[in-house]
């Protein structure tokens, strides 16, 4: 099973060939830092207003080492796990992708803070700016409960273990992520940062390939041992999405403080309950808020890429679409 101790080295006859397909379609899937123009951002950030200003300094911030916590927990603790050599060849892959991310929010940070002090304190980010902290905080509180596992030999490990790969994919990836998209997405709606919207254009279409790889493996585990998805694990799973969005609504808070037109807080914490019940669907829980998408510039997220589609560079249509697109599942 998927969960027991030990290293399978056989991927003949291969147990779980969904983790390959994967894997695949995430080759295909390439692009280099290299190919984001920031030419106009830098114009942009200076005819901005102060509150978008200060909103994109807390972003960049939170974005320098917000995929470095999600790159030390794959290799410390899922890699060690999920026990099936297939899915730790995508795990593999999508480390690769963690540190190609952690290079673009580096050559962010670069363009839009000429000042060495500011970009200092934006990578120190975790020990000085308190919402930014307290996001990680809630991370490792969640993360690090397996960190000293060396195997999962009880239902109690593993479940511990779920709880990681949940906190994991969900609230970090799932939520964390996808809120500052959401950020992005609305100074793209009106004509600003075309930069930032592009290479995240890309780091989003990576994240739900990531999420995607990790609720298949809820999935999996839920078949091999429905027992460990008890009404502990699930009241645990609501939570921690409860929590989640607690610590971003703080965040929230810090971003629009000097306020910027056209984003509220009311819409940002429907937005955020709304992710947070696409996330417990994937995850084959109940919805718990019965919230609706306030922001109907994220459901063009993925038409837009038709946009220019002749002059865009190859890898922003490399990658085929195959099975059922269902766009409220992203957001």
């Amino acid at each position: 099973m998927l969960l027991e101790p030990g290293l399978n080295l056989t991927l003949r006859p291969m147990a779980y060939p969904q983790f390959y397909e994967m894997y695949r379609d995430a080759i295909k899937n390439t692009w280099t830092v290299e190919e984001v123009d920031f030419s106009m951002d830098t114009k942009d950030l200076n005819r901005m207003p102060p509150g978008e200003q200060h909103l994109i300094r807390r972003l960049v911030a939170f974005f320098a080492t917000g995929d470095s916590i999600v790159a030390n927990n794959l290799v410390l603790n899922l890699y060690k796990h999920i026990n099936a050599p297939e899915a730790r060849m995508y795990l593999s892959r999508q480390l690769y992708e963690e540190a190609l991310h952690v290079q673009f929010y580096l050559t962010l940070l670069d363009t839009y803070m000429p000042d060495p002090k500011e970009r200092h304190e934006a990578f120190a980010a975790v020990d000085n700016i308190p919402s930014i902290r307290d996001k990680a905080r809630f991370c490792m509180k969640w993360m690090d409960t397996v960190g000293d596992l060396d195997e999962l030999n009880t239902k109690e490990e593993r479940q511990e273990f779920l709880l990681n790969l949940v906190c994991f994919a969900a609230c970090i990836e799932g939520l964390f992520f996808f809120a500052a998209f959401a950020y992005v997405y609305f100074l793209r709606s009106k004509g600003l940062l075309h930069g930032l919207a592009t290479g995240t254009n890309w780091v989003f279409r990576d994240e739900s390939a990531h999420m995607a790889f990790a609720f298949e493996v809820v999935k999996v585990a839920r078949e091999e041992e429905p027992e460990l998805f008890d009404d502990v694990l699930t009241q645990k799973v609501n939570t921690m999405l409860e929590e989640a969005i607690a610590c971003e609504m703080q965040f929230a808070r810090d971003l629009l403080s000097e306020g910027v037109a056209g984003l509220s807080l009311k819409d940002m914490e429907e937005y955020l309950r709304f992710v947070a019940d696409q996330r417990l669907s994937m995850l084959g829980m109940p919805r718990q808020f019965g919230a609706k998408n306030p922001f109907t510039f994220m459901e063009l997220q993925d038409v837009q890429e038709l946009t220019n589609f002749f002059e865009r560079r190859v890898s922003a249509y490399q990658v085929a679409v195959t099975g059922d697109v269902q766009l409220d599942v992203a957001f």
